[in-house]
Protein backbone atom coordinates (compact mmCIF):
# COMPACT_ATOMS: atom_id res chain seq x y z
CA UNK A 1 0.00 0.00 0.00
CA UNK A 2 1.19 3.50 -0.82
CA UNK A 3 0.24 4.73 2.65
CA UNK A 4 2.75 2.29 4.13
CA UNK A 5 5.53 4.48 2.72
CA UNK A 6 6.56 7.08 5.32
CA UNK A 7 7.39 9.82 2.79
CA UNK A 8 4.06 9.37 1.02
CA UNK A 9 2.13 9.16 4.29
CA UNK A 10 3.67 12.38 5.63
CA UNK A 11 2.52 14.27 2.52
CA UNK A 12 -1.04 13.00 2.91
CA UNK A 13 -1.24 13.82 6.60
CA UNK A 14 0.25 17.28 6.07
CA UNK A 15 -2.55 17.95 3.57
CA UNK A 16 -5.14 16.79 6.08
CA UNK A 17 -3.74 18.85 8.92
CA UNK A 18 -2.58 22.08 7.28
CA UNK A 19 -5.21 22.95 4.66
CA UNK A 20 -8.40 24.90 5.32
CA UNK A 21 -10.61 22.21 3.79
CA UNK A 22 -13.85 21.75 5.73
CA UNK A 23 -13.86 17.99 6.07
CA UNK A 24 -17.33 17.94 7.64
CA UNK A 25 -18.67 19.05 4.25
CA UNK A 26 -17.56 15.70 2.83
CA UNK A 27 -19.20 13.54 5.46
CA UNK A 28 -20.97 10.53 3.87
CA UNK A 29 -20.28 11.79 0.36
CA UNK A 30 -19.77 9.36 -2.53
CA UNK A 31 -17.16 9.73 -5.25
CA UNK A 32 -16.71 8.20 -8.69
CA UNK A 33 -13.07 8.55 -9.75
CA UNK A 34 -11.46 7.58 -13.05
CA UNK A 35 -7.69 7.27 -13.34
CA UNK A 36 -7.74 6.20 -9.71
CA UNK A 37 -4.40 4.38 -9.81
CA UNK A 38 -2.60 7.26 -11.53
CA UNK A 39 -0.42 9.68 -9.62
CA UNK A 40 -3.06 12.31 -8.79
CA UNK A 41 -5.96 9.86 -8.65
CA UNK A 42 -4.20 7.57 -6.18
CA UNK A 43 -3.18 10.49 -3.97
CA UNK A 44 -6.78 11.73 -3.96
CA UNK A 45 -8.10 8.29 -3.03
CA UNK A 46 -5.57 7.87 -0.23
CA UNK A 47 -6.35 11.36 1.07
CA UNK A 48 -10.05 10.52 1.28
CA UNK A 49 -9.24 7.21 2.99
CA UNK A 50 -7.09 9.06 5.52
CA UNK A 51 -9.88 11.61 6.11
CA UNK A 52 -12.22 8.72 6.89
CA UNK A 53 -9.77 7.54 9.52
CA UNK A 54 -8.94 10.93 11.08
CA UNK A 55 -12.17 12.91 10.67
CA UNK A 56 -14.70 10.06 10.39
CA UNK A 57 -15.96 11.45 7.11
CA UNK A 58 -17.27 8.02 6.05
CA UNK A 59 -16.75 8.78 2.35
CA UNK A 60 -17.29 5.98 -0.16
CA UNK A 61 -15.48 5.72 -3.46
CA UNK A 62 -16.16 3.94 -6.72
CA UNK A 63 -12.89 3.60 -8.59
CA UNK A 64 -12.59 2.87 -12.31
CA UNK A 65 -9.39 0.85 -12.71
CA UNK A 66 -7.76 -1.16 -15.48
CA UNK A 67 -6.25 -3.73 -13.13
CA UNK A 68 -7.97 -4.87 -9.93
CA UNK A 69 -4.83 -6.50 -8.49
CA UNK A 70 -2.79 -3.33 -9.02
CA UNK A 71 -5.48 -1.24 -7.35
CA UNK A 72 -5.60 -3.55 -4.33
CA UNK A 73 -1.81 -3.37 -4.11
CA UNK A 74 -1.99 0.44 -4.05
CA UNK A 75 -4.97 0.88 -1.72
CA UNK A 76 -5.33 -2.42 0.10
CA UNK A 77 -8.85 -3.66 0.75
CA UNK A 78 -11.25 -1.20 2.32
CA UNK A 79 -14.96 -1.09 3.06
CA UNK A 80 -14.91 2.43 1.63
CA UNK A 81 -13.66 1.39 -1.81
CA UNK A 82 -15.55 -0.30 -4.63
CA UNK A 83 -13.27 -1.29 -7.52
CA UNK A 84 -14.83 -1.31 -10.97
CA UNK A 85 -12.89 -2.95 -13.79
CA UNK A 86 -12.65 -0.58 -16.76
CA UNK A 87 -9.88 -1.56 -19.14
CA UNK A 88 -10.72 1.26 -21.56
CA UNK A 89 -12.26 4.57 -20.48
CA UNK A 90 -13.68 4.85 -24.01
CA UNK A 91 -16.00 1.92 -23.19
CA UNK A 92 -17.55 2.08 -19.74
CA UNK A 93 -20.15 -0.39 -18.53
CA UNK A 94 -23.40 0.96 -17.15
CA UNK A 95 -22.99 2.72 -13.83
CA UNK A 96 -26.10 3.50 -11.80
CA UNK A 97 -24.82 4.01 -8.27
CA UNK A 98 -25.71 7.26 -6.56
CA UNK A 99 -22.64 9.52 -6.28
CA UNK A 100 -22.19 13.14 -5.25
CA UNK A 101 -18.97 13.90 -7.13
CA UNK A 102 -17.49 12.61 -10.39
CA UNK A 103 -13.77 13.22 -10.84
CA UNK A 104 -12.30 12.43 -14.24
CA UNK A 105 -8.55 11.97 -13.87
CA UNK A 106 -7.89 9.36 -16.57
CA UNK A 107 -5.75 10.50 -19.50
CA UNK A 108 -2.72 9.69 -21.58
CA UNK A 109 0.38 11.26 -20.02
CA UNK A 110 3.36 9.86 -21.96
CA UNK A 111 4.65 12.43 -24.48
CA UNK A 112 5.76 9.71 -26.91
CA UNK A 113 2.17 8.46 -27.13
CA UNK A 114 1.03 11.88 -28.36
CA UNK A 115 3.25 11.36 -31.41
CA UNK A 116 3.19 7.58 -31.85
CA UNK A 117 -0.49 7.00 -31.01
CA UNK A 118 -2.24 10.32 -31.67
CA UNK A 119 -5.60 8.78 -32.61
CA UNK A 120 -5.72 6.78 -29.39
CA UNK A 121 -4.70 9.91 -27.46
CA UNK A 122 -7.53 11.92 -28.98
CA UNK A 123 -10.25 9.32 -28.61
CA UNK A 124 -9.26 8.46 -25.03
CA UNK A 125 -9.52 12.10 -23.98
CA UNK A 126 -12.71 12.89 -25.89
CA UNK A 127 -14.75 9.70 -25.57
CA UNK A 128 -13.55 9.09 -22.03
CA UNK A 129 -14.71 12.56 -21.01
CA UNK A 130 -18.07 12.11 -22.74
CA UNK A 131 -18.64 8.79 -21.00
CA UNK A 132 -17.85 10.26 -17.58
CA UNK A 133 -20.08 13.28 -18.23
CA UNK A 134 -22.91 10.95 -19.29
CA UNK A 135 -22.56 9.11 -16.00
CA UNK A 136 -22.62 12.38 -14.05
CA UNK A 137 -25.79 13.33 -15.90
CA UNK A 138 -27.41 9.92 -15.37
CA UNK A 139 -26.78 9.77 -11.61
CA UNK A 140 -27.46 13.49 -11.09
CA UNK A 141 -24.06 14.15 -9.52
CA UNK A 142 -23.60 17.43 -7.66
CA UNK A 143 -20.37 18.28 -9.46
CA UNK A 144 -18.11 17.03 -12.22
CA UNK A 145 -14.36 17.74 -11.99
CA UNK A 146 -12.17 17.45 -15.08
CA UNK A 147 -8.40 17.40 -14.73
CA UNK A 148 -7.03 19.25 -17.74
CA UNK A 149 -3.59 20.61 -18.55
CA UNK A 150 -1.57 23.78 -18.98
CA UNK A 151 -0.90 22.58 -22.54
CA UNK A 152 -4.30 23.82 -23.67
CA UNK A 153 -2.75 27.30 -23.78
CA UNK A 154 -0.66 26.21 -26.77
CA UNK A 155 2.51 28.06 -27.66
CA UNK A 156 3.54 31.15 -25.69
CA UNK A 157 6.92 32.81 -25.90
CA UNK A 158 6.63 35.47 -23.21
CA UNK A 159 6.88 35.35 -19.42
CA UNK A 160 3.62 37.22 -18.92
CA UNK A 161 1.02 35.71 -16.62
CA UNK A 162 -1.59 33.56 -18.33
CA UNK A 163 -5.15 33.79 -17.02
CA UNK A 164 -7.94 31.27 -17.60
CA UNK A 165 -9.42 33.57 -20.28
CA UNK A 166 -6.24 33.55 -22.41
CA UNK A 167 -6.75 33.02 -26.14
CA UNK A 168 -5.44 29.68 -27.40
CA UNK A 169 -2.60 29.36 -29.89
CA UNK A 170 -2.40 25.72 -30.97
CA UNK A 171 -1.98 24.47 -34.54
CA UNK A 172 -4.27 21.68 -35.70
CA UNK A 173 -1.87 20.23 -38.30
CA UNK A 174 0.82 19.15 -35.83
CA UNK A 175 0.44 15.52 -34.72
CA UNK A 176 1.87 16.11 -31.25
CA UNK A 177 -1.02 18.48 -30.59
CA UNK A 178 -3.31 15.46 -30.41
CA UNK A 179 -2.96 15.87 -26.65
CA UNK A 180 -3.67 19.58 -26.03
CA UNK A 181 -6.33 19.78 -28.76
CA UNK A 182 -8.24 16.77 -27.42
CA UNK A 183 -8.00 18.18 -23.90
CA UNK A 184 -9.47 21.43 -25.25
CA UNK A 185 -12.36 19.54 -26.82
CA UNK A 186 -12.92 17.67 -23.57
CA UNK A 187 -13.05 21.03 -21.79
CA UNK A 188 -15.64 22.22 -24.28
CA UNK A 189 -17.65 19.07 -23.61
CA UNK A 190 -17.68 20.05 -19.94
CA UNK A 191 -18.95 23.52 -20.82
CA UNK A 192 -21.51 22.04 -23.23
CA UNK A 193 -22.90 19.52 -20.74
CA UNK A 194 -23.09 22.29 -18.19
CA UNK A 195 -25.03 24.56 -20.53
CA UNK A 196 -27.29 21.94 -22.13
CA UNK A 197 -27.77 19.42 -19.32
CA UNK A 198 -27.37 21.58 -16.22
CA UNK A 199 -24.36 19.66 -14.87
CA UNK A 200 -22.17 21.70 -12.56
CA UNK A 201 -18.70 21.22 -14.03
CA UNK A 202 -15.26 22.44 -13.07
CA UNK A 203 -12.04 22.30 -15.08
CA UNK A 204 -8.66 22.30 -13.35
CA UNK A 205 -5.80 23.17 -15.69
CA UNK A 206 -2.87 21.55 -13.93
CA UNK A 207 0.73 22.42 -14.54
CA UNK A 208 3.26 19.56 -14.44
CA UNK A 209 2.62 17.74 -11.19
CA UNK A 210 4.85 15.33 -9.27
CA UNK A 211 5.74 13.93 -5.88
CA UNK A 212 5.82 10.61 -4.01
CA UNK A 213 4.03 7.95 -6.04
CA UNK A 214 5.80 8.68 -9.33
CA UNK A 215 6.99 5.47 -10.97
CA UNK A 216 10.74 5.08 -10.93
CA UNK A 217 10.87 4.60 -14.72
CA UNK A 218 8.60 7.58 -15.52
CA UNK A 219 9.93 9.22 -18.69
CA UNK A 220 9.05 12.82 -17.86
CA UNK A 221 11.87 15.26 -17.26
CA UNK A 222 11.33 15.75 -13.52
CA UNK A 223 11.55 11.97 -12.98
CA UNK A 224 14.81 11.75 -14.92
CA UNK A 225 16.29 14.59 -12.84
CA UNK A 226 15.24 12.80 -9.65
CA UNK A 227 16.75 9.51 -10.85
CA UNK A 228 20.01 11.30 -11.57
CA UNK A 229 20.08 12.50 -7.96
CA UNK A 230 19.28 9.02 -6.64
CA UNK A 231 21.89 7.31 -8.82
CA UNK A 232 24.52 10.06 -8.74
CA UNK A 233 24.47 10.55 -12.53
CA UNK A 234 25.04 13.70 -14.53
CA UNK A 235 21.88 15.33 -15.85
CA UNK A 236 21.90 15.12 -19.66
CA UNK A 237 19.48 17.55 -21.29
CA UNK A 238 18.19 16.57 -24.73
CA UNK A 239 17.37 20.23 -25.47
CA UNK A 240 18.79 23.53 -24.27
CA UNK A 241 16.18 23.42 -21.54
CA UNK A 242 14.66 26.76 -22.51
CA UNK A 243 11.03 25.82 -21.88
CA UNK A 244 9.69 27.58 -18.78
CA UNK A 245 6.71 26.58 -16.68
CA UNK A 246 5.52 26.22 -13.11
CA UNK A 247 5.30 22.97 -11.18
CA UNK A 248 3.01 21.50 -8.54
CA UNK A 249 3.28 18.95 -5.77
CA UNK A 250 0.80 16.08 -5.84
CA UNK A 251 -0.96 16.85 -2.56
CA UNK A 252 -1.26 20.51 -3.59
CA UNK A 253 -3.11 19.29 -6.69
CA UNK A 254 -5.39 17.14 -4.53
CA UNK A 255 -6.11 20.02 -2.16
CA UNK A 256 -7.16 22.09 -5.20
CA UNK A 257 -9.61 19.36 -6.24
CA UNK A 258 -11.11 19.18 -2.76
CA UNK A 259 -11.21 22.98 -2.46
CA UNK A 260 -13.37 23.48 -5.56
CA UNK A 261 -15.71 20.53 -4.96
CA UNK A 262 -17.90 22.47 -2.54
CA UNK A 263 -17.80 25.83 -4.33
CA UNK A 264 -21.17 26.53 -5.86
CA UNK A 265 -21.08 27.61 -9.49
CA UNK A 266 -23.86 28.06 -12.02
CA UNK A 267 -21.78 27.22 -15.06
CA UNK A 268 -18.54 25.57 -16.06
CA UNK A 269 -15.69 27.09 -14.02
CA UNK A 270 -12.03 26.97 -15.08
CA UNK A 271 -9.07 27.26 -12.70
CA UNK A 272 -5.33 27.35 -13.26
CA UNK A 273 -3.52 25.14 -10.74
CA UNK A 274 0.19 25.74 -10.16
CA UNK A 275 2.73 26.97 -7.67
CA UNK A 276 3.61 30.29 -9.27
CA UNK A 277 6.81 30.57 -7.23
CA UNK A 278 8.20 27.48 -8.98
CA UNK A 279 8.22 29.10 -12.44
CA UNK A 280 11.60 28.39 -14.05
CA UNK A 281 13.31 26.93 -17.11
CA UNK A 282 14.11 23.24 -17.40
CA UNK A 283 17.80 24.14 -17.45
CA UNK A 284 17.49 26.16 -14.25
CA UNK A 285 15.61 23.29 -12.62
CA UNK A 286 18.41 20.89 -13.57
CA UNK A 287 20.96 23.24 -12.03
CA UNK A 288 18.84 23.45 -8.88
CA UNK A 289 18.95 19.65 -8.52
CA UNK A 290 22.72 19.62 -9.05
CA UNK A 291 23.09 22.24 -6.31
CA UNK A 292 20.73 20.46 -3.90
CA UNK A 293 22.78 17.29 -4.26
CA UNK A 294 26.18 18.83 -4.84
CA UNK A 295 27.78 16.17 -2.66
CA UNK A 296 27.16 13.77 -5.56
CA UNK A 297 29.10 16.02 -8.00
CA UNK A 298 26.27 16.03 -10.55
CA UNK A 299 26.96 18.05 -13.69
CA UNK A 300 24.36 19.44 -16.10
CA UNK A 301 25.19 18.73 -19.75
CA UNK A 302 23.38 19.47 -23.01
CA UNK A 303 23.26 16.86 -25.78
CA UNK A 304 20.56 18.05 -28.16
CA UNK A 305 18.32 15.55 -29.95
CA UNK A 306 15.34 15.74 -32.31
CA UNK A 307 12.47 16.74 -30.01
CA UNK A 308 9.87 15.63 -32.58
CA UNK A 309 10.94 12.01 -32.22
CA UNK A 310 10.93 12.32 -28.43
CA UNK A 311 7.40 13.73 -28.38
CA UNK A 312 8.47 16.87 -26.54
CA UNK A 313 6.43 20.04 -26.85
CA UNK A 314 8.15 22.96 -28.63
CA UNK A 315 9.97 25.58 -26.58
CA UNK A 316 7.32 27.55 -24.73
CA UNK A 317 6.65 29.64 -21.65
CA UNK A 318 3.56 28.89 -19.59
CA UNK A 319 3.46 31.22 -16.59
CA UNK A 320 0.05 30.44 -15.09
CA UNK A 321 -1.89 33.02 -13.10
CA UNK A 322 -3.59 31.28 -10.15
CA UNK A 323 -5.33 34.25 -8.54
CA UNK A 324 -8.78 32.83 -9.29
CA UNK A 325 -8.07 29.59 -7.44
CA UNK A 326 -6.21 31.35 -4.62
CA UNK A 327 -9.25 33.59 -4.11
CA UNK A 328 -11.10 30.47 -2.89
CA UNK A 329 -8.60 30.06 -0.06
CA UNK A 330 -6.36 27.52 -1.78
CA UNK A 331 -2.60 27.90 -1.68
CA UNK A 332 0.28 25.50 -2.43
CA UNK A 333 2.27 24.19 0.52
CA UNK A 334 5.38 22.85 -1.21
CA UNK A 335 8.22 24.73 -2.90
CA UNK A 336 9.95 23.22 -5.92
CA UNK A 337 13.04 22.15 -3.89
CA UNK A 338 10.75 20.59 -1.26
CA UNK A 339 8.84 18.71 -3.95
CA UNK A 340 12.05 17.29 -5.40
CA UNK A 341 13.47 16.35 -2.02
CA UNK A 342 10.31 14.40 -1.20
CA UNK A 343 10.22 12.78 -4.65
CA UNK A 344 13.87 11.72 -4.35
CA UNK A 345 13.37 10.42 -0.81
CA UNK A 346 10.39 8.44 -2.12
CA UNK A 347 12.48 6.96 -4.92
CA UNK A 348 15.22 6.01 -2.46
CA UNK A 349 12.79 4.30 -0.10
CA UNK A 350 10.85 2.50 -2.83
CA UNK A 351 13.94 1.42 -4.78
CA UNK A 352 16.43 0.88 -2.02
CA UNK A 353 18.38 -1.71 -4.03
CA UNK A 354 19.13 0.82 -6.78
CA UNK A 355 19.99 3.57 -4.30
CA UNK A 356 22.33 1.41 -2.23
CA UNK A 357 24.20 0.21 -5.31
CA UNK A 358 24.97 3.84 -6.25
CA UNK A 359 26.19 4.98 -2.82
Amino acid sequence: MLLDNIVYKKSIYKLLEETDIKWDDFRNKRFLISGATGLIGATLVNTILASNHIYNTECKMYLLVRNIDKAEEIFGKSEYINLILCKDIRNISDFNEKVDFVIHAASKTASKDFVNFPIDTIMTNVLGSKNMLDIAKCVNAKKFIYLSTMEVYGVHNEDKKIKETEEINCRTDIVRNSYPLSKMLAENLCASYSAECGIETCILRLTQTFGPGVKYNDERVFAEFARCAVEGRDIILKTKGETKRSYLYTTDAVSAILQVLNIKSNYCEVYNVANEDSYCSIYDMACMIAELYKDKNICVKIEEQDINKLGYAPVLKINMDTRKLRSTGWKPKYTLPDAFINLIDWMKSEHNDIYKSKE
